[in-house]
């Protein structure tokens, strides 16, 4: 856990990670939603404030069942001192603080044994991460409990990546470039890059370094159809027209409209002009589509495992049972929708998991079941957060014969 905070505490401010931890594990909401709704609530912080309250919230989060276990009670001005403490901390005089005694909490922390406590997620969590990943489990959680930073996707419609790295250190903001993610950026320093100009001109996107290799595998080129057909907000859309250079088409489908709404207001910003969007209405939206793509990205729902870093509430949300569930969701559309793809073309399948019953197994299954039999497999990436030091994906690419 990071020492990243060393500044005076605020009643006001701790009140209101008090409010945001209680709308996500009371109420159920989502952490991203939650912060963005309890920033508006109060004009009157400052940048500083924000800040705190946004990155305490999400280590809160991120460490729940720690905090939990070492907490003398559930009172969340307890729970908040021992996370203050567990910081390295040391807590004001203040009454709301008086049933802590930091050298217990200390004593607690230094006797625990369990991992699933340690690593702060669910026992039935880390029994089946053991199951799935093996030796690379416990190493492969604790890189997921650390911080995610701050990776840019350099628009290069409108820019080139040492153009952006420059117009960017102009204004401060420091970057710096990782080999084998040829349009990323990542910030030397955690900050708010969407007040930039540079964003609101279409200069760049937010985008994970492992989630840029989609687009990427997918070897797109000028003048193809392409659909991606799990579109979500548009963030690979996006990337797949630029790596068109803007020429062709590239079909965003998703079955929520809103979601395709954003990809909208985000391709006008980027400068793209070759995205259409699509809402997947039923089976017929797939079969007026049969074999229609060069290229067709399934960038499916999963458990979002590999992502912890950014989402660190999912553990929470997640079972067994929501797992199973999910991965049925991805067998029926890399069954249903791979009809899309032209003969000679290719598809990805692609997710932000690392468990291989959600990745490669599924791969298999598909490649052996009567709608997989003319596609073979050309080569699949297994990122892990470990080894990358960035998020868990899974990415594999096929052949349609």
């Amino acid at each position: 856990m990071q020492n990243f905070f060393l500044m005076k505490l605020h009643n006001n401010t701790i009140r209101g990670v008090h409010t945001a931890l209680e709308s996500i594990f009371q109420e159920g909401q989502y952490a991203d939603k939650v912060i963005e709704r309890t920033l508006k609530s109060n004009p009157k912080w400052g940048a500083r404030d924000r800040s705190f309250i946004a990155e305490t919230t999400y280590e809160m989060v991120r460490w729940w069942r720690l905090i939990n276990y070492l907490s003398p009670s559930e009172s969340y001005w307890d729970l908040f001192g021992t996370y203050w403490l567990m910081q390295g901390n040391e807590l004001p005089p203040w009454e709301e603080f008086s049933g802590l005694n930091p050298d217990k909490i200390k004593a607690k922390y230094e006797s625990l044994d369990k991992p699933a406590i340690l690593e702060s997620i669910p026992d039935w969590l880390y029994e089946f991460g053991k199951k799935e990943l093996g030796e690379k489990w416990d190493q492969e959680i604790h890189s997921l409990n650390e911080e995610a930073e701050v990776v840019l996707r350099v628009n290069t419609l409108k820019i080139t990546r040492e153009q952006l790295k420059n117009r960017l250190a102009e204004d401060g903001i420091r970057t710096y470039i990782v080999k084998g993610y040829p349009d990323a950026l990542i910030l030397e320093q955690r900050q708010n890059v969407f007040r930039n100009p540079a964003f609101k001109e279409g200069l760049f996107e937010v985008q994970d370094a492992s989630s840029q290799l989609v687009a990427q595998a997918l070897a797109v080129e000028p003048g193809m159809r392409v659909i991606d057909a799990c579109a979500g907000a548009g963030g690979k859309s996006l990337h797949l027209a630029a790596l068109m250079q803007n020429k062709g088409k590239v079909l965003s489908m998703d079955v929520e409209e809103w979601k395709l709404q954003q990809t909208k207001l985000r391709a006008r910003r980027d400068g793209v002009s070759i995205i259409e969007r699509k809402v997947i209405e039923g089976s017929k939206t797939i079969k007026r589509l049969k074999e229609s793509a060069d290229r067709l990205l399934l960038d499916v729902p999963c458990s979002g495992l590999g992502v912890l870093r950014r989402n660190p509430d999912t553990k929470w949300k997640l079972s067994l049972d929501s797992i199973a569930k999910v991965q049925e969701t991805q067998q029926e559309i890399i069954q249903s929708y791979s009809s899309m793809l032209k003969k000679g073309g290719q598809m990805v399948y692609a997710t932000c998991s690392i468990l291989p019953s959600e990745n490669q197994k599924q791969v298999e299954k598909f490649l052996a079941s009567e709608a997989g039999k003319d596609f073979e497999l050309i080569e699949d990436q297994k990122v892990l957060a470990q080894e990358s030091g960035f998020d868990g994906f899974y990415i594999a690419r096929l052949l349609k014969k």
